[in-house]
């Protein structure tokens, strides 16, 4: 079994109002020094075993579903859980 973490923010050219929105709410409870803030999607999967490699499920479900890749990228972890027995 599998411990999918999947995180998905915007591309560097798309704006992102509500990270903007985040920000400036950040200033003006005096955190001036904040530069930028991002706004992002997590998704934790945990997925059984299969014959398809994991990586390859992975990136179907991240390009056909999790994001939209014209705006958004993603990175994801995968973590192989044991059982202690």
């Amino acid at each position: 079994m599998y411990n999918v973490k999947v995180y998905v923010t915007y591309k560097a050219s798309i704006l992102d109002p509500q990270g903007e929105a985040v920000k400036m709410a950040l200033h003006r409870l005096e955190f001036t020094n904040v530069q930028a803030v991002t706004q992002g999607k997590y998704f934790e999967l945990t997925i059984t075993k299969t014959t398809q490699s994991i990586e390859e499920q992975v990136e179907k479900m991240c390009t056909e579903l999790l994001t939209n890749t014209n705006m958004e990228s993603y990175r994801y972890e995968i973590e192989e859980l044991t059982t202690e027995g």
